[in-house]
């Protein structure tokens, strides 16, 4: 089955619904989503998203928090294009009707790690949900989008694709599965906006969503698109530690408002010993390192984070979400400490675009988590990253309604061929070399590096690749196989760029090479 659109938007979080909302203005957009509508990243951000709008704030200190935190690696050129975009974002989001919390009438704003000013608008501690409540409600009344849900993007459509072969590279859409048909669906396009989000499944700990097997990232590098800086990998310092619940995040900003990291052996606050001056608002990847070094010398489950010196109802009044989450789990958080653990938590590297969120690759265009824009460098600065989404989803909107004129119509495209497949009769296959990417990632690239661990890793992943392409080539797709071969596609892209980085910066700390180089440069692989 084909169907042929205007605009195909991948992925319904803030990135692809800011981008269909513009481009709905004039033209016929189609978003799709893996899985259900809210079930991307946005709708976990807990934080909030940073703007200045404090009178005694500047762009100047906004850029200056982000270039610090990005370890010098960050465009300074895109930095300042986000930062100075950041107001009118708020302000579209206020008239959308997000319900920012406020005091006498001014938005309240709170603070995060690496921030040195106050500029965090928020709504409680669930300020994603609201955000992604409100753009799927714009989306969901707009005439001209179409949201389709339960939609595994398998490949983008290129020239290669063309009932004549072109070598173009030129993207026609995606060819996606529909899960609850099983069948495979021609979605053609004359533009295509990749907003499918981050690739933080790749490791065992994650506060990433199910979804976040680097599809967009995969995709994209298949067909020819170069990616950026993938071995920068950010690990939130503060995941919740239960064997029951996995991936619970414990926002920031409970460090933010006075919280406190213990040691739960020794009863120490060790943050002095890591960052004496900023403590426990040291920047993420400073944050995340000490924890990981405490957990392995002392051979800890995790550490605890405490609020409990705060008066309970500052606690509950600000932290409702995670107080009544962690209440029934039998943790008050009022009267003693939290366990946590760092886990991965956003990706960023990813594909390479420019301030017109265009690809390497004509008719593609990129926002979002799946994006190297060049705003995070080599740490993300907390609660930049909403930010990102709303900033680059309306410029690919932008330049693509500028240039629809010069856009072609779409060739006669070739249907998806599973003529010489079957039905798997082993998805146990899928399953084993799922767990074990995901745990080699989690020991051998993880918070702190070796060359020799990741040799093993880049080792293992070529015995795997022969296995899932050998797997691929053979049986009917599902999503479970449609990830896996994503997941394995991004660890490599990891791995690669890992080994190609002889120096530790930011979020990529190798104990080979602990020096900082004097210039910053950029991991960028080509197909």
């Amino acid at each position: 089955m084909s169907e042929t659109h205007d605009v195909l938007v991948i992925g319904s979080g803030a990135a692809g619904l800011t981008a269909a909302l513009e481009l709905a203005q004039s033209k016929k957009v189609l978003v799709l989503a893996k899985g259900k509508l809210d079930s991307g990243s946005t709708a976990w951000a807990q934080g909030g998203i940073a703007a200045v709008l404090d009178a005694g704030d500047t762009f100047e200190n906004h850029i200056r928090d982000t270039m610090v935190a990005g370890g010098g690696l960050n465009d300074l050129e895109t930095v300042e294009f986000v930062i100075e975009r950041a107001p009118a974002a708020i302000d579209r989001l206020c008239e959308l009707g997000v319900p920012f919390n406020r005091e006498e009438g001014d938005l309240h704003l709170t603070r995060e790690g690496g921030h040195s000013h106050r500029r965090i608008v928020h709504v409680n501690d669930a300020t994603g949900w609201a955000v992604q409540a409100a753009l799927l409600k714009a989306a969901e009344e707009n005439p001209n989008i179409t949201l389709l849900p339960h939609q595994s993007c398998i490949d983008l459509i290129t020239g290669r694709n063309q009932k004549e072969f072109s070598g173009s590279g030129r993207v026609w859409g995606a060819y996606a599965l529909d899960e609850e048909t099983g069948e495979v669906v021609t979605h053609v396009a004359r533009a295509t906006v990749l907003a499918a989000g981050g690739a933080g499944r790749v490791y065992l700990f994650s506060t990433a969503p199910r979804g976040a097997t680097g599809d967009g990232i995969a995709m994209a590098w298949r067909a020819g698109a170069r990616v950026s800086n993938m071995e920068m990998m950010q690990f939130h310092p503060t995941c919740l530690y239960n064997l029951e619940v996995k991936n619970f995040l414990i926002t920031e900003a409970v460090r933010g408002e006075g919280g406190r990291l213990f040691n739960p052996v020794t009863g120490e606050r060790y943050m002095e010993k890591y960052d004496p001056e900023r403590m426990e608002l040291a920047p993420r990847d400073i944050v995340a390192r000490a924890n990981d070094d405490q957990i392995k010398r002392y051979g800890l489950d995790y550490v605890h984070l405490d609020i409990s010196h705060l008066a309970p109802e500052f606690v509950m009044e600000h932290f409702p979400t995670i107080h009544e989450k962690l209440m029934g789990l039998g943790i008050d958080m009022t009267k003693g400490p939290i366990p946590v653990v760092p886990a991965q938590h956003y990706t960023c590297g990813g594909v390479k675009i420019g301030l017109d969120a265009k690809t390497d690759l004509p008719g593609l265009w990129a926002a979002g988590e799946c994006t190297e824009s060049g705003l995070h460098g080599a740490n993300r600065l907390a609660s930049n990253s909403l930010l990102e989404c709303f900033v680059f989803g309306e410029a690919a909107a932008k330049d693509i309604l500028e240039c629809w004129d010069k856009l072609d119509d779409p060739p006669e495209i070739l249907p998806w061929d599973e003529s010489r497949v079957t039905d798997s009769d082993e998805e146990v296959v899928i399953k084993q070399n799922w767990t074990e990417i995901r745990r080699f990632m989690w020991n051998y690239v993880g918070i702190v590096r070796t060359t020799k661990r990741l040799e093993r890793a880049a080792h293992r992943i070529r015995m795997l690749r022969e296995e899932v392409e050998d797997y691929y080539g053979h049986f009917r797709v599902t999503t479970d196989l449609i990830e896996l071969r994503n997941l394995l596609e991004c660890a490599d892209l990891i791995v690669k760029s890992a080994l190609k980085r002889h120096e530790s910066r930011g979020l990529h700390f190798i104990l080979d090479y602990p020096e900082t180089d004097s210039v910053a440069r950029d991991t960028v692989l080509v197909p």
